[in-house]
């Protein structure tokens, strides 16, 4: 091979994908060759040259579509200490600390963009729960510019998923795939809106699977963390976008990034897998809210130490620290101590992995833990109870005609034992219990906060988060009669839409 042939070929590498790299005078030896290959036409544009995939377009072509624009705007009513004139101590010595709370503080809207993906034909949407939490509207733009009014159909912020509903009928959708079949080093696209570039798709692998809180990860405390990773450039606005795989099936519903401090990409980003946003979305669309399984356990993490001390030959397996009284695990003789290996015949490797597999069962459901028990191994059926519920967002379903809801900007969960035992209220106690309230919302400047038991909507009786959301969508846009519950005494409070 002659000195033009052996550059023509570097040359080319480069071309094709940095190949071959030059360092000052040495010369990186390519990770692939180049074999003969015939040349192309050139009014053929080649899908494919020795096994490299050089376009995605009939994938891009069918999915992109189904990818959506999601813009919200919530109002945010800014609070008297956001103002500095209220809060001179020159002023308050002479009228006290109530001094401005007179004076109704103004308000300011704020706007959000983010991404969503068309499921169902019918107008079901799935996104990102903080793409559209708090939002008093939403609007969702299509590939072909048709805009449409959307409203909330759930959101369960313990796997930051969030399904939208829009009118209309005969829309294009991406197929869900399958995230479990899902390789590292397979190829995926990601689709979405970044930094508000409408309908955009970038390229990169699957970097890894199975990212939660284990491998130091932040991104939803307390929620239920299995994202896939990937390396396809993932900005602000992608959230609720599409991560497909070659066959244009949706795998993820991309959530985050870490950017390093700079809010951009940085190669490294996450992915909801579709196996957990499905579940998710099935139950919020059938019944408004997510209901998980519940063992009633308190797990945690072998170490080496521990694994010695139990004397164990690894560290697989979750550690039973405290079971709760009055539980499935407590009802099964589950004892602290224990430590759950197998769970219906498949291995436990960590804590982490059974609190998520126990999550993704319907409560009712029954599991065969096999269990290591001061050496001896000892297996127990356990009927899984209901997990305590998780925040539901209070909605009128945003976008809807009917104006400005009473209740937004609160979150409330519902009653259980715990919860119960912790405001010391009776067993009987029937109601929601209001877990957050925004600064500045109309339900904050009625006094109402968490640890309140809402118990009557408009005179009507609530026993969960399913009647108390159907209850304020019929409120949408009037004055809300609550009945409340503090500390075991009960008043009640209207509050008016701002």
């Amino acid at each position: 091979m002659n000195r033009v042939r052996r550059l023509r070929i570097v040359l080319y590498c480069l071309l094709a994908g940095g190949a071959g790299i030059l360092v000052g005078s040495r010369a990186l030896t390519p990770y692939f060759q180049v074999p003969e290959v015939a040349a192309a036409p050139q009014s053929a544009a080649p899908q494919s040259m020795a096994g490299i995939q050089t376009t995605f377009a009939p994938i891009v072509e069918k999915d992109l579509p189904a990818v959506v624009n999601i813009s919200s705007s919530k109002i945010v009513r800014m609070t008297n200490g956001d103002q500095p004139f209220f809060m001179d101590p020159f002023f308050r010595q002479f009228f006290g600390d109530n001094f401005g709370r007179q004076f109704r503080a103004p308000q300011q809207r704020e706007r959000g963009l983010g991404s969503g993906v068309i499921v169902k034909s019918d107008g079901y949407i799935l996104t990102n729960n903080h793409v559209i939490e708090g939002a008093n509207e939403i609007n969702v733009t299509l590939l072909d510019k048709r805009n449409f009014k959307a409203k909330i159909i759930g959101t369960d912020p313990k796997t930051d998923i969030g399904v939208l509903k829009i009118e209309a009928t005969g829309l294009p959708t991406l197929p869900l795939g399958d995230s479990s079949k899902v390789r590292v080093g397979d190829l995926v696209l990601a689709m979405g809106q970044p930094f508000g570039l409408s309908h955009t798709v970038t390229m990169g692998i699957v970097s890894a699977k199975g990212r939660t809180e284990r491998d130091g990860l932040d991104l939803n405390p307390q929620g239920y963390e299995d994202f896939i990773q990937t390396d396809a450039a993932i900005n602000p606005g992608n959230s609720g976008g599409a991560l497909v795989d070659m066959r244009g099936d949706l795998i993820g519903i991309n959530t985050a990034i870490l950017s390093g401090g700079g809010g951009g990409n940085q190669g490294i980003g996450f992915a909801v897998p579709v196996n957990m946003a499905r579940a998710v979305m099935d139950q919020l669309i059938a019944h408004g809210k997510v209901s998980r399984g519940y063992l009633g356990v308190q797990i945690q993490e072998i170490t080496p130490p521990m694994a010695k001390s139990f004397q164990l030959t690894d560290t697989r397996g979750a550690l039973v620290a405290e079971v709760e009284p009055n539980t499935p695990a407590a009802a099964a003789g589950i004892q602290r101590g224990d430590i759950i290996r197998e769970m219906d015949g498949q291995p436990v490797e960590n804590s982490t992995q059974l609190r998520l597999r126990i999550s993704m069962l319907p409560p009712g459901a029954t599991v065969h833990l096999k269990l290591l028990r001061g050496g001896v191994e000892k297996t127990v059926a356990v009927k899984l109870g209901e997990a305590p519920g998780d925040q539901s967002r209070a909605s009128s379903g945003g976008g809807s005609d009917n104006g400005s809801n009473a209740l937004d900007g609160v979150s409330v969960q519902d009653l259980d034992y715990q919860t119960l035992r912790q405001l010391q209220l009776p067993g009987s106690t029937k109601g929601v219990v209001v877990t957050d309230v925004a600064d500045g919302s109309a339900a904050a400047d009625t006094g109402l906060r968490p640890g309140d038991v809402i118990q009557e909507v408009d005179h009507t009786p609530i026993s969960n988060t399913s009647d108390f959301n159907r209850a304020i969508r019929r409120a949408a846009g009037h004055t809300v009669l609550l009945l409340v519950n503090r500390g075991g005494t009960t008043f009640y409070v209207a509050i008016e839409p701002h």
